[in-house]
């Protein structure tokens, strides 16, 4: 971390340079002395600090600078630092407004010119100043910094999207003092939220994900245009496909949309993976993998999205979103599943402003001592519920069925039975949401009787349904009614293999409709819906690949 900031403010070079060393000789070892001509200079200096996320610890200004006085200065820099310590330097003739400014700016000392020597008039006020400024400093921001508004559909999906992919943040509210400084230091105002800044001082206003990988120092471009594996997806199946390719030795890139973990990424805690007595969180296992992926030589993209797949020869080409492509020998598709859109009136209104599709992780500690509802049975929306009744004062789990017992795990549904503040409402449908600039209200209906009733709240977690990703393989691959993948035997019909098919052989067992294109996990047709399944489909498919290639 940078030593903390001495500024000091004069308009009279030769004043100025004899104040900023005499500073530097004695504390530049612990603090970086930074000088400026003018006010409007010093207060560019402080915008640039704050972006960057550094501490200021005392301000010595001069009081007469034609632009802005020093006690003009002051006041200014109060709202960009308020715990800096601030030192006026006067000459005896402005020991009125030195008197006057200890009103008007919270002035810690004023200091009478000449202050020769300094080791009796400067440099025992500034021990003192600094001493009592190091009890209580300025919060230093290591890490990224988000500011936005609280109910803004913007501002939670960068949070989303920094939480996901494991960048710590530290999220300010536009309105608070410290989210409102840093929006004036980088010359933005509320309306321009969400506003990310760098721990180098770089300001982002509203940054797609592609600019916010970047900038969170996620890999977004390629190191190649050709690989022996692309695996498209950075779920369990994925990352399952990404450590076992490269530590055998395939030159392999993962490719992920929004960030790596998928669905299971966002549970708090999964309790029935092999390996984990105790349960372990999905954003746990995401970065253990992750970092087991990267150790091997595994590649990750983030923020790339792949909308095209086709054949040239013997490669597999993939093109982006962007126009760009990449090559490859094979292809794992484990791009999973998302969670269906709940189709009730108002809702899709405040998608991002009180209605939550999955886990959204970040916004459990704002809910405390509220009402949270949450739509589905299985075991993700039951694994949210837990997770949720540590911040919430009544977690309401609403389900279609009778019960649980059809979707969800038994250790959890004995779980949920156990923790109070969890209340399961079956036969409970949601068929609306009103609220002004975020949810309010929900309207809830018994599904057998018809009767609706309404409930004030302002927090709704959607886990319902299961929907595939595939439209854009649309004509590329073969996939069932409902737009999963189909692969191996069951792409035979009546003994015949799929169209376009241009081997000899029957395709392998994960193997799609073109050949040396695989699918494995949640997406792929007929697959268990589980965590370790998908991992070990992940792994086999790279034993097939390896079977694909050797055959070629």
């Amino acid at each position: 971390m940078a030593n903390p900031v001495i500024l000091t403010v004069d308009d009279d070079p030769a004043v100025s340079r004899a104040v900023a060393r005499d500073i530097r000789r004695r504390y530049g070892d612990r603090y970086r002395v930074l000088r400026a001509s003018s006010g409007p200079e010093a207060l560019d200096a402080l915008r640039e600090v704050k972006l960057r996320g550094e501490q200021v610890a005392l301000l010595l200004a001069d009081h007469r600078m034609p632009e802005m006085t020093g006690v003009e200065f002051l006041e200014a820099a109060m709202d960009i630092f308020p715990a800096a310590r601030r030192v006026l330097l006067t000459a005896y003739a402005d020991t009125d407004a030195a008197i006057e400014a200890i009103n008007v700016v919270d002035l810690d000392h004023y200091l009478l010119k000449p202050w020769h020597p300094p080791e009796e008039k400067l440099y025992p006020v500034v021990d003192g100043l600094l001493e009592a400024w190091s009890v209580t400093p300025d919060a230093a921001s290591i890490e990224i910094r988000v500011v936005g508004h609280r109910w803004s559909a913007p501002s939670f999906k960068v949070r989303d999207f920094l939480a996901r992919n494991l960048v710590p943040y530290r999220w300010l509210l536009s309105d608070d003092p410290e989210g409102a400084r840093l929006l004036d230091a980088a010359g933005a105002t509320e309306a321009d939220v969400p506003l990310v800044v760098t721990a180098e001082g770089k300001a982002l206003v509203a940054p797609n994900e592609t600019e916010l990988a970047a900038l969170a120092g996620l890999t977004v471009v390629p190191a190649s245009d050709f690989y022996d594996l692309v695996v498209i997806g950075g779920g369990p199946a994925g990352l399952g496909s990404a450590v076992y390719g490269a530590s055998e030795g395939l030159r392999t890139v993962l490719v992920e949309r929004r960030a790596t973990g998928g669905q299971a990424g966002q549970s708090s805690r999964i309790e029935n993976y092999l390996g984990f007595p105790d349960g372990v969180s999905g954003a746990q296992l995401t970065d253990r993998a992750r970092r087991q992926a990267v150790k091997f030589g595994a590649e990750l993209l983030s923020a790339r999205e792949v909308v095209g797949l086709s054949e040239a020869g013997g490669a597999r080409l993939l093109r982006f979103g962007d126009g760009s492509e990449i090559a490859a020998h094979t292809v794992v598709l484990a791009t999973g599943v998302s969670y269906r859109v709940l189709d009730a009136p108002g809702l899709a209104d405040f998608t991002g402003r009180g209605v939550f599709y999955g886990a959204a992780a970040t916004e459990a500690p704002s809910c405390v001592d509220q009402d949270v509802y949450i739509v589905g049975g299985a075991n993700s929306a039951g694994q949210a519920a837990v997770h949720f009744s540590r911040y919430a004062a009544r977690v309401h789990l609403l389900i279609r069925g009778a019960d649980l017992t059809a979707s969800m795990s038994r250790y959890l549904i004995d779980q949920l039975e156990r923790i109070d503040r969890i209340t399961v409402h079956p036969h409970t449908a949601v068929v609306g949401g009103t609220g002004q600039d975020h949810l309010q209200q929900l309207t809830l209906c018994d599904t057998r009787t018809g009767q609706a009733r309404s409930v004030d709240t302002s927090w709704l977690f959607i886990f319902i349904g299961a929907e595939p990703r595939t439209d854009w393989l649309d004509g590329v691959l073969v996939r069932d009614g409902r737009g999963f993948i189909v692969t191996g035997p069951d792409l035979l019909t009546g003994g015949r293999r799929p169209a376009g098919w241009s081997l000899s052989r029957d395709p392998y067992h994960l193997e799609t409709s073109v050949p040396g294109v695989f699918a494995a996990g949640d997406v792929r047709a007929e697959s268990v819906k589980r965590v370790a399944s998908a991992v070990g489909e992940g792994a086999m498919a790279v034993s097939l690949v390896h079977r694909y290639l050797e055959a070629q």
